[in-house]
């Protein structure tokens, strides 16, 4: 009889053949519950056996030796950081050096896109010191929580001023930029009064991948450990599946490429431009960008001390 696993995941697309049940796997029984906010700690929830976590939270659980959930290196969400910066059309930032001296707000101090964003605009020689920071929420919709994380600093981090949203902030003036990786409403509009930093952001990614050979990964899929040592296949079981699933979706894209009118043309560009193993699960295939992730996360003061990839995924390294 097949082992059930229950996953709290976020709606990534190309989950629809694993949720609908195109993808199976002999062994388990996957059921899979959609959740728009990633639930805080898979160890301490009854409800799931395994779940979509922040790259950046799980290194904290292994910098401070805690055990209780054991990660994948299959990274659900992937993205490049360049995009994620926004600006006014009016403003006079057009590269990311321009950032050097700036207010920037930011919506979460230590979320792991925006530690690989400050590791994009680090490459080009603006740091933390840099800088002056605000970190709040986006806009009105969004609610007001602690977005420090216990990592202000006056005169250098701080909340936005009076917990107002950052867009307003940045439309009066009082950013000049604010990095997120969802744009607020209204900003794909013709007349939206916002734009990306970079007005090529692409170009710079792809430079940033040729240089680095990776696309950075913010999240992955933690496991209550208990579940792994009872069953330690369960982790390779789960990352084939997931990977077969996005194969699916993939073809499924190509074949029906009407959804948007340039989606074909998106899938050609994207062929050419990354390699073809640019999303390979895996801790060998991603070594280099697990280890660069735990140096920003050092190197940013997130977390005092520097780990290794085997620190983070030892499973999978004594597998190696």
């Amino acid at each position: 009889m097949p082992l059930t696993l229950r996953l709290a995941l976020r709606d990534w697309d190309y989950m629809t053949p694993l949720v609908l049940g195109d993808v199976r796997s002999e062994r388990l029984d996957i059921k899979v519950d959609r959740v728009g906010t990633l639930i805080s700690n898979v160890a301490h929830d009854p409800s799931y056996e395994g779940a979509e976590m922040s790259f950046s939270r799980y290194s904290q659980l292994r910098h401070d030796g805690d055990d209780s959930v054991v990660g994948i290196p299959n990274f659900i969400m992937r993205g490049f950081r360049h995009r994620c910066i926004i600006t006014t059309k009016e403003s006079p930032i057009r590269r990311l050096s321009d950032l050097a001296g700036k207010k920037i707000g930011v919506t979460g101090w230590r979320d792991s896109g925006n530690t690989w964003t400050r590791a994009a605009i680090r490459r080009e020689g603006v740091g933390i010191e840099d800088a002056m920071w605000y970190a709040g929420r986006l806009t009105e919709a969004h609610p007001i929580t602690d977005r420090l994380d216990g990592f202000g600093r006056p005169g250098r981090i701080e909340a936005a001023p009076g917990e107002r949203p950052m867009v307003d902030l940045l439309q009066d003036g009082g950013l000049d930029a604010i990095f997120t990786p969802f744009m607020p409403p209204g900003f794909f509009d013709q007349n939206s009064p916002l734009r990306q930093v970079l007005d090529d952001f692409r170009a710079a990614e792809v430079a940033y991948f040729h240089d680095v050979g990776y696309v950075p990964g913010m999240h992955l899929i933690g496991l209550k450990a208990e579940l792994v040592r009872e069953h330690p296949w369960i982790m390779d079981e789960l990352s084939e599946v997931i990977d077969a699933s996005q194969r699916m979706w993939l073809q499924k894209r190509e074949k029906y490429a009407d959804t948007t009118p340039w989606m074909i043309d998106e899938l050609r560009r994207c062929a050419a431009d990354l390699s073809p193993s640019w999303n390979v699960s895996g801790f060998e295939a991603n070594e280099k960008m697990i280890g660069d992730f735990a140096t920003e996360l050092y190197e940013q003061r997130i977390l005092p001390r520097a780990l290794t990839p085997a620190d983070l995924f030892p499973w999978h390294a004594r597998a190696k």
